[in-house]
């Protein structure tokens, strides 16, 4: 049944902490170790270099001219079998070495040698590497608190300099050369260069004074600057003639890419908004509802017309980079399109307003592009912290944070970028959910075996949805994630081929061919998963259009691209008038859209618990809201069947057994799935939402008992039970794992005698577990026996901590939904088992 506003989401009070049983630890296989004879052959030859040069030239600089060689201020790799905790642990030990970054593997993926980045800060700490050496290989005692060492030297796979191939990384390069093709050898280019962070002030300024006189001497400039100790970011923007780009696109060792002070060097981020397209004129007698109230959401987009009709008197624009003058009023389509999408939705339907005012900081200018003299990750961190600063806050209540943006040139390859770790840090220090937009592939693609539009149009289903997800399974490689939706706090949004355009309108989309229809699944362009550590990302699908195919060329084999929002397939939104005419709406798609109604949908959940609890509810901290809206969010996904049986026919494998690799495939474009908001912010008469919040000490976990309505028992009716738990971790740099904080949710195996079992059609359980929301759904269809007393007790429990201790509370929340479609007395039961019961307010 459809979510009822009569009938609240029902609140319930965890348990007490108790400690985390002993004795249930993951156990990580050890790896096999190599011999000391076979790493003395293996990298006794630089080892002893090492001594000899340091014997003649203690300094060490030497060693430093030798691009190649372990040397002091230098950044080394290590390659090692197994996980990185121990090396991570060994090097705590040695005075001044520094750990810059490491790789997150999880148990099942040990055998992908991981890296871990170790600067040495001088001679005397590379000494003190080299001393532990020599000792292991004669098996001699390595002292108390450098046993770890042992492990180190035993897993090596490699130890190497990070150099110029590792600062310019190849898809950077591919860009960097694309831009300066054409450039003469007095144009300047502009570009982003990351620093290697030094925890010490001193040696961080002195490394980047040293890049800026480099960058001088090359005849560039230096525009913007930018330190974040928080998420260790260190960045300068500068702009280089295109001889001195040419040189860092060749990898040179002459150029900056041949620093030792820089970790990487990229074009700069450019956004890849949606576009709108076909002009509509809203109703002449339409009255908008005005919005009061101080905002929960905030909007980080372009400038938008704050003046449209749709949206006069419902954003606080705060222009704190003072973007709004250069930005043409008929350019502000992005901003205004998710502002209209977050306060009214979809346009072509008839959903309520929000009541509350929104939070707008404008980080992208002119053109809807980020300003050209600014580093994007410096924008963010300044707009987030302005509104939640200890004086004078910009937007003190602000919990939701709409980011409809990525960096088109940051596709996510394994390791996080600068702007997913900024989300992270600032979800966590802040209690802010901040819904990010998987990112958008536009570009055309092949589409075998076709010749003709014609001829793919006329192919009847399914065998047209086939061929399409066959030619973009080819190209998984190319359409992952963009910067920063790899965010492990935040929720991640992908677009589900989903509007409300009508059958009739869209028989008017004359060259534009639906290549799913009526088929509910990922649009054509959607960015795919998974995330870090090989987390579930996107985590959820949300409405972006029903994305349609044009022809861009045929011939040899049809070549098509995905269109943006128009009259027969789209969004339909707020938009500045073009051409001088009166029509203040388009139609927009893609994921920036899709973030958008997350955004709005979370901001829903939120407004439809305060009417229900009132002071009970706002009174929470906001670290423990944002985690119960998380949690709410994701918990209504679910796949289609029909989208995850082709998935599964195209991509396979076809042997059963093969499950788990099937439910990685599917969920690569799924996610969790598509997310029903209604069902979301209200229960129904067959369907009870339970939801509680609390904080978590170390190795702690509180158990929540969930009611089961005596109404179901006996009945041989399809029922289920669904449950999704959220939480946000602490991200410090340094730390032996980037999620330090792992939760997990365990449920009794009878499940209080429901009789039910684990779903199919969802992702396995350990790929679920690796991010910061896990979701598990139990169906059944036999008749439960059930008593007055009957309840399910759930457990939500604090795993040992990663790396080092965190001495802070972990917030979480929990969504538990029983359902028996059909059994109208559900909902009421189960509110009357709460103790106290809620009561519903007068809406």
């Amino acid at each position: 049944m459809a979510g009822d506003p009569t009938k609240p989401l029902l609140r319930l009070e965890p348990g007490k902490p108790a400690a985390r049983p002993a004795g249930k630890q993951l156990k990580i296989p050890k790896p096999t170790k190599f011999s000391p004879a076979a790493q003395n052959a293996a990298f006794g030859p630089r080892f002893r270099r090492l001594e000899e040069v340091l014997r003649r030239d203690p300094s060490g600089l030497t060693l430093r001219a030798d691009p190649s060689a372990l040397a002091p201020e230098r950044l080394l790799v290590f390659e090692v079998r197994g996980a990185v905790a121990n090396f991570a642990n060994a090097i705590r030990k040695v005075p001044g070495l520094e750990l810059i970054d490491e790789e997150e593997l999880e148990a099942s993926e040990q055998d992908k040698a991981p890296e871990a980045y170790l600067l040495v800060p001088d001679a005397a700490a590379l000494q003190n590497i080299l001393s532990l050496w020599k000792q292991w290989t004669v098996d001699q005692e390595l002292g108390t608190g450098f046993a770890p060492w042992r492990d180190v030297f035993a897993t090596l796979r490699e130890i190497r300099t990070w150099g110029p191939s590792d600062r310019v990384q190849e898809g950077d390069r591919e860009v960097l050369e694309q831009e300066i093709e054409l450039m003469g050898d007095g144009d300047l280019l502009a570009i982003e260069i990351e620093l290697v962070f030094r925890s010490s002030e001193e040696l961080a300024t002195a490394a980047e004074h040293a890049v800026i006189e480099r960058i001088g001497a090359l005849g560039g400039a230096l525009v913007s600057r930018s330190r974040i100790a928080d998420i260790a970011y260190h960045a300068l923007l500068a702009r280089l003639p295109a001889p001195a780009v040419r040189q860092i696109a060749e990898r040179s060792e002459n150029g900056i890419s041949g620093m030792d002070a820089v970790m990487h060097i990229r074009p700069q981020s450019i956004a890849s908004p949606d576009s709108t397209d076909d002009a509509a004129r809203p109703p002449a007698d339409q009255v908008v509802p005005p919005a009061d109230g101080e905002p929960i959401l905030a909007i980080l987009d372009g400038v938008p017309v704050a003046q449209h009709p749709l949206l006069r008197g419902r954003l606080n624009v705060d222009d704190l980079f003072g973007l709004e003058p250069a930005a043409l009023v008929a350019e502000r389509v992005h901003g205004t399109a998710m502002a209209s999408l977050i306060a009214h939705g979809d346009r072509n339907l008839a959903e309520p307003s929000l009541s509350r005012r929104i939070h707008f900081v404008p980080v992208m200018g002119a053109g809807d592009q980020f300003p050209e003299d600014r580093l994007v990750i410096d924008l963010v961190y300044q707009a987030v912290t302005a509104m939640r600063r200890d004086e004078d806050p910009t937007a003190p209540l602000v919990l939701i944070v709409n980011v409809s943006l990525g960096n088109a040139r940051k596709p996510f390859q394994g390791r996080l970028s600068p702007w997913a770790r900024l989300l992270d840090r600032l979800s966590h220090r802040y209690g802010i959910l901040f819904c990010v937009s998987a990112g958008n592939h536009v570009q055309p693609f092949d589409l075998p075996p076709f010749l003709t539009m014609a001829e793919y149009e006329a192919t009847v289903q399914p065998g047209r949805a086939t061929q399409t997800l066959t030619a973009l399974s080819a190209l998984i490689g190319y359409r992952r994630l963009l910067s920063p939706s790899e965010t492990v706090n935040g929720i991640t949004v992908g677009s589900a081929n989903i509007d409300a355009v009508s059958l009739a309108e869209r028989r008017g989309a004359a060259g534009r061919v639906d290549p799913f229809q009526p088929m509910i699944t990922a649009n054509p362009s959607s960015a795919l998963g998974p995330g870090f550590a090989n987390s579930v990302k996107p985590d959820i699908l949300m409405p972006g259009s029903r994305e349609h195919l044009t022809m861009v060329a045929s011939g040899a084999a049809l070549a098509v691209r995905p269109t943006g929002g128009a009259r027969p397939h789209g969004l339909r939104v707020a938009a500045p008038p073009r051409d001088g005419s009166n029509n203040w709406e388009h139609y927009t798609c893609g994921t920036s859209a899709a973030s958008a109604l997350a955004s709005r949908t979370a901001h829903r959940i939120h407004d439809a618990l305060e009417e229900a609890y009132g002071e009970q509810f706002v009174s929470l901290s906001q670290h423990q809201r944002a985690v119960i809206l998380k949690a709410l969010l994701v918990h209504t996904a679910a796949w289609p069947s029909d989208s995850a049986d082709l998935i599964k026919s195209v991509l396979g494998p076809t042997d059963a057994k093969q499950h788990v690799r099937q439910k990685d495939n599917i969920r690569r474009f799924l996610g969790f799935g598509i997310v029903s908001a209604e069902d979301a912010i209200y229960c129904a008469s067959d369907r009870a939402t339970f939801w509680a919040t609390g904080t978590l000490t170390s190795e702690s976990r509180r158990s929540i008992t969930v009611p089961l309505p005596t109404c179901m028992s006996g009945q041989p009716l399809t029922h289920s039970v669904r449950a999704t738990l959220a939480w946000l971790t602490p991200v410090l740099p340094g730390r032996q794992s980037y999620r330090s904080v792992k939760l997990s949710l365990l449920a009794p195996d009878e499940l209080g005698g429901f009789r039910v079992l684990p779903a199919k059609a969802q992702p396995d359980a350990n790929q679920a577990s690796k991010g910061t929301v896990f979701s598990r759904r139990w169906d059944g269809d036999k008749a439960p026996a059930l008593t007055a007393t009957s309840a399910i007790e759930f457990v939500v429990q604090r795993e040992p901590d990663r790396g080092a201790d965190v001495d802070e509370l972990v917030p979480f929340g929990l969504a538990v939904t029983v359902a028996m479609p059909g059994i109208a007395e559900v909902y009421n039961q189960a509110r009357a088992r709460i103790a106290p019961p809620v009561s519903v307010r007068p809406r």
